[in-house]
């Protein structure tokens, strides 16, 4: 008895395909991809959509005294810049934010690369964090009034406070999330300390640091209008936030809208000049951010 080793024949069959009913439809035309591509431009539409929304509630509402027009306000703010009055007003408020901002920035740096060196630093950054960072900045007022006076040193006080808890912890996180790889192979070149920090724990916690240079400037800005607003001026210069209040106090709500808008236009130019710029060429360059 024999087996055949030869594979088995399958019958063949033939299928016509039915005719094709779906239509695709075209794409976009590639001006109008490349358009919806644009950041900016989504956002100016956003804008746009908000001021028109913010048009058409005060022509409803009307009343000037309450609620001005989107029109009315951006008259007054164009009227401020033109007489010089409010550039003085947010170069003032400028002028003492990045004094305060830079003593913040450098002060969490310190700490926190005493943190990730060493223990009792750690220990020390914990306990910091967990008495002050609950602490709002405008609370410290009272006390940076007795210590440095109503003038700059005070706004500068409270500044720094403001940004220098937010950052350290937002830098301290980065650096507890580091792979023990990096590290091991940082010490195998020699590298520890301040070392260690600068050229390993830095760039892999670069993400987490740029987050609280973020919230760090965020909160400097919204203290510095708060402080502004509670005793005013600064060396005999009222700042922005003085120049909202005054107008306030004068019932020029339009003036006061324009302050407003003073404020969120600097936060957005902030945002997308230094910030984005400043993730683009580091951690989206480096893969690591989407």
């Amino acid at each position: 008895m024999s087996l055949s080793l030869e594979p088995p024949i399958r019958q063949e069959y033939e299928y016509t395909p039915a005719a094709a009913t779906l239509r695709i439809a075209p794409g976009p035309a590639p001006l109008v991809r490349r358009l919806r591509q644009q950041t900016w431009l989504r956002k100016t539409l956003i804008l746009a959509a908000l001021a028109v929304l913010w048009e058409a509630i005060a022509r409803w509402q009307h009343n000037d005294l309450l609620l001005p027009s989107f029109l009315q306000t951006a008259s007054a703010f164009f009227d401020g810049i033109a007489s010089g009055e409010l550039l003085d007003r947010i170069r003032t408020s400028l002028a003492v934010l990045v004094q305060g901002y830079a003593a913040g920035v450098l002060a969490a740096f310190v700490l926190t690369a005493l943190a990730a060196s060493t223990r009792v630093g750690r220990d020390l950054l914990e306990t910091l964090t967990s008495m002050f960072n609950p602490l709002p900045a405008i609370a410290l007022l009272p006390l940076a009034l007795l210590w440095f006076g109503l003038g700059k040193g005070s706004l500068i006080f409270v500044i720094v406070h403001a940004v220098l808890w937010p950052l350290a912890l937002g830098a301290y996180a980065g650096f507890q999330s580091v792979p023990e790889t990096l590290r091991m192979a940082g010490r195998n070149y020699g590298l520890s300390g301040l070392r260690l920090v600068l050229h390993i724990l830095v760039p892999a916690a670069l993400p987490s640091i740029l987050s609280g240079l973020k919230i760090g400037w965020a909160f400097a800005w919204r203290t510095l209008i708060a402080a502004e607003l509670v005793f005013g001026t600064t060396s005999g210069q009222g700042g922005l936030g003085w120049y909202i209040f005054q107008n306030r106090n004068e019932l020029y709500t339009d003036k006061v809208f324009a302050g407003l808008a003073a404020v969120i236009l600097i936060g957005l130019l902030i945002e997308n000049a230094v910030f984005r710029p400043l993730e683009r060429i580091t951690v989206l360059r480096w893969g690591m951010q989407r």
